[in-house]
């Protein structure tokens, strides 16, 4: 126990009187370890919440065209809209059997960059995102009333934009923000969702009716222009959406309405599974992920050689140390032993570092691809790379100490004890 000891105070007191090196070594470790597994854990947190993430929807009925563009306008409202369809093609799959719920989507406009979606209320009132989790207003607010120019905003747009209970904002024009889009048509906040931490959160909802009367817009269900005129009904034939978003009762209803509308019809796409398809769009870009990972792995293999450099460095202020070592009797293998430690030690309180340095990455990246994306990344999520990355890290710590190591192991002990070198 004492030799052990003995060991570490010799590997402390080396790392005290080397501390500028020590210092620069570790924080070189550190960030090759918060890098490293932030880049992994980011890339399959983000994959997880793209792919199997919980929508709460099954599938996108839409224009005849992408499926992803589809499902990334509608769903994760990244993108524009392939077009529309006629509102007889949403009454008819809302009708279907086979079909729970059919919430139908008309989007256009946006707010400072924040979609507008005009729907209908059985988004808040059957929709459910998680299992036994619905759409609902923060205290103090309520949903909208489909007869009236009102708004429910997300809680991140809330946060970003400043709308609250009571607010009133006039839409912009477009998908994205211009200011010499703007409406003419005024809208009262009634409600602040509760954070669902997914897309949801950045979108405001208004009563479809709104999409269709805002100044600007045409409607073309019925394959002719036609403009809503104030106070008087608009007739269903002329009425199209977006995008419907589906929930099935069965499995087998995606199957067979994928048949039905992508194999045998060519008015609308039905993209189906939604999890698929995203799965899709990241298997095509697998190759930027393999060139991430890549990177990843040469700064831990460059850090695993700034512990050795830093240490190879410091051989020679050390011969007499060693020498000295060596006539109070410590034996070859115990100086090889000593330098192999403190490579180690110094691996390990870079990645001990490199753990806050993941932190702060995350805590960054969580910020960003919320903002852009809806999605929020766990910052407590465990990922393998919490543990392969720090044991490859120590373990290469070990290896590049092999090569100083060998060098303190050959310190010869007469001729650096008298000062000849």
């Amino acid at each position: 126990m004492s030799r052990k000891i003995s060991l570490f105070t010799i590997i402390r007191r080396s790392l005290r009187q080397h501390a500028l090196s020590t210092t620069i070594t570790v924080g070189a470790v550190a960030l090759a370890v918060g890098l490293t597994i932030s880049v992994f854990s980011i890339r399959q947190q983000t994959y997880d919440a793209f792919t199997g993430g919980q929508t709460g929807f099954d599938a996108v009925l839409g224009a005849r065209g992408s499926q992803l563009q589809l499902v990334l306008n509608s769903v994760f409202h990244l993108e524009t809209s392939p077009g529309n369809i006629p509102w007889s093609l949403y009454q008819a799959v809302a009708n279907d059997p086979r079909v729970e719920l059919a919430v139908p989507y008309a989007t256009g406009d946006n707010y400072f960059g924040y979609r507008i979606v005009g729907t209908e209320l059985s988004m808040f009132n059957e929709f459910e995102y998680r299992e036994g989790q619905k759409l609902m207003a923060q205290e103090g607010g309520r949903i909208f009333d489909p007869n009236r120019m009102e708004a429910v905003i997300g809680h991140f747009a809330s946060r970003q934009t400043g709308l609250t209970v009571g607010s009133t904002f006039s839409p912009y024009h477009g998908l994205y923000f211009d200011e010499t889009q703007q409406h003419a048509e005024e809208y009262t906040v009634v409600g602040v969702l509760e954070p669902t931490n997914s897309p949801t959160d950045r979108v405001i909802f208004i009563p479809i009716e709104g999409i269709f009367r805002m100044g600007g817009h045409v409607l073309r269900g019925a394959g002719v222009v036609y403009e809503p005129t104030p106070g008087k009904a608009i007739p269903d034939e002329h009425k199209e959406v977006s995008a419907v978003m589906l929930k099935f009762r069965s499995p087998q209803a995606g199957f067979q309405l994928d048949q039905t509308v992508n194999k045998q019809g060519r008015v609308a796409t039905l993209a189906w599974p939604i999890g698929t398809i995203m799965a899709d769009l990241f298997d095509k870009i697998g190759w930027m992920n393999n060139v991430l990972a890549l990177v990843a792995y040469l700064v831990i293999v460059v850090a695993a050689g700034t512990i050795m450099a830093s240490l190879y460095n410091t051989m020679n202020e050390r011969r007499r140390e060693f020498a000295i070592l060596r006539a109070l009797g410590a034996r070859r293998r115990t100086v090889f032993g000593v330098i192999i430690l403190e490579s180690t030690v110094i691996a390990a309180l870079g990645t001990a570092v490199g753990i806050a340095v993941y932190g702060a990455i995350l805590a960054v990246a969580r910020v960003i691809i919320r903002a852009e994306t809806g999605v929020v990344l766990d910052l407590f999520a465990f990922d393998a790379a919490l543990v392969f990355v720090p044991a490859v890290m120590i373990v290469l710590g070990a290896i590049t100490g092999i090569v100083p190591a060998v060098k303190a192991y050959k310190t010869a002990v007469g001729a650096n004890l008298t000062g000849d070198q």
